[in-house]
C-alpha cells in the first residue's frame, strides 16, 4: 500500500461539489464499487460529466481505481479515519428533497444487470452514453 500526500483543503474542495457528493455518499452507503456506466444510470447524469467528477474525487485522494478489460471499477479509499468520518458524515446528511434515496434505488436496481458481479452491459441510459466533452 502506498501512502498519498493528501491536502485537507483538496479533501473539501472535492465534497464540495453536488453530483460529486452523491457520488461519495452512494458508494459510502453501499460499499460497492462502480463502474462509470452503473454511476451514469444510477445518477442520471452525463457520461463525460461523471468522469470528470470521478477523476477530481481520485485526485483528492477519495477514490481509487481499478481496471478490469474494458472497466473502470471505482471504490472508495477505506482505513483512513478522517476519510471514514466524512464518509459518515456524508451518509447522515438529510435528504430533504429524497435525491439520494432516487439514487440508492436506482443504484440497487443497476447492480441487478451484473454478471458475476462485473458490469458487462455498459450505459443503458441511451441519452446519457454520449462520449462529447471527452
Amino acid at each position: 500500500m502506498h501512502a498519498i500526500n493528501v491536502k485537507p483543503q483538496e479533501v473539501f474542495q472535492a465534497l464540495a461539489d453536488p453530483t460529486r457528493i452523491r457520488i461519495v455518499r452512494l458508494l459510502a452507503e453501499t460499499g460497492e464499487e462502480a463502474c462509470l456506466c452503473e454511476l451514469v444510470d444510477s445518477l442520471l447524469e452525463p457520461q463525460y460529466k461523471l468522469s470528470r467528477h470521478m477523476k477530481a474525487l481520485r485526485q483528492a485522494g477519495l477514490l481509487s481505481a481499478e481496471k478490469d478489460g474494458r472497466w473502470v471499477y471505482h471504490r472508495l479509499v477505506r482505513g483512513v479515519r478522517y476519510l471514514e468520518l466524512a464518509y459518515d458524515m456524508l451518509r447522515a446528511l438529510p435528504d430533504a428533497d429524497g435525491r439520494f434515496a432516487q439514487d440508492l434505488h436506482n443504484f440497487r436496481e443497476r447492480m441487478c444487470l451484473r454478471e458475476g458481479g462485473r458490469c458487462r452491459v455498459g450505459i443503458q441510459t441511451a441519452s446519457l452514453s454520449t462520449a462529447e466533452g471527452e
